[in-house]
């Protein structure tokens, strides 16, 4: 697909409205209508799409003379797609994919190779590790934790609220590898270990092991996913061994 069907123009056109403090990379390509604002970082080789706004701080207090933008750094060889929208304060790895219209909110931190789905909301303060991918229509809210290989699932959600409305949050946290299926939600303050697998439209209002399977609203342990197979016998987790699209390991299985 050539660099037009991303309605990609020079940095110079007059609708495109670059900071002079951003830093932009070699042989980045940004979309009519977008804004890149003071403190931001583009790698190189990365294509920005149309309408999309990268660093506006809009919790700032623009009435203190004192204020300064906080940096946003985005890495090499990202696809940031159209109408997306990145707060200040984030730092992103090389790789970032977002989809249509999604929004991340101020100070995440997220490792290298992860992508955000079409209307992801990322709610601020999250941090994420490497090789993560949320599909789309995914809502993290503030402060939610991802380890690495993390996979989660449209219109999954976590929450951070334990007895809404308040003030003391305290949002879930996720362990490597993990799945979390299509409409599930990971209530506030949970814990939920590594290779787990969390099942569609499962609640999970409690801490669950390391390989834990959980199924129901609320969910319940259903077993070790190491024991899952398919139908000729062949073991399903941990998944790593039987898939490799996008992943570091591909071509060593």
């Amino acid at each position: 697909m050539g660099l037009e069907a991303f309605n990609l123009k020079p940095l110079s056109r007059s609708n495109i409205n670059i900071s002079p403090n951003a830093i932009i990379g070699e042989g980045v390509r940004i979309g009519d209508n977008t804004v890149v604002h003071d403190g931001v970082e583009i790698g190189a080789g990365s294509i920005i799409g149309s309408n999309c706004t990268l660093g506006e701080p809009l919790t700032a207090s623009y009435s203190d003379s004192n204020y300064v933008q906080p940096s946003t750094v985005i890495g090499k060889e990202a696809v940031i797609r159209s109408h997306t929208i990145l707060y200040a304060g984030s730092t992103f790895g090389a790789g970032l994919h977002t989809g249509h219209h999604a929004v991340i909110r101020e100070h995440c931190t997220i490792g290298d190779h992860c992508s955000v789905g079409t209307f992801g909301d990322l709610q601020g303060h999250i941090t994420m590790g490497n090789h993560c991918r949320l599909h789309s229509s995914v809502h993290l809210a503030q402060g939610t934790r991802l380890g690495s290989f993390v996979f989660i699932y449209p219109f999954a959600v976590t929450t951070n609220d334990r007895f809404p409305p308040s003030t003391e949050t305290i949002a879930p946290m996720i362990g490597d590898y993990t799945q979390i299926g299509v409409h599930a939600v990971i209530l506030a303050g949970v814990h939920i270990g590594k290779h787990c697998l969390v099942a569609a439209n499962a609640t999970v209002n409690r801490d669950a092991a390391d390989h834990s399977f959980l199924v129901g609203s609320p969910a319940v342990l259903k077993g070790d996913v190491r024991e899952l197979v398919d139908a000729g016998g062949h073991p399903l987790y941990p998944w790593p061994a039987r898939f490799d699209r996008g992943m570091p390991w591909k071509n060593d299985l």
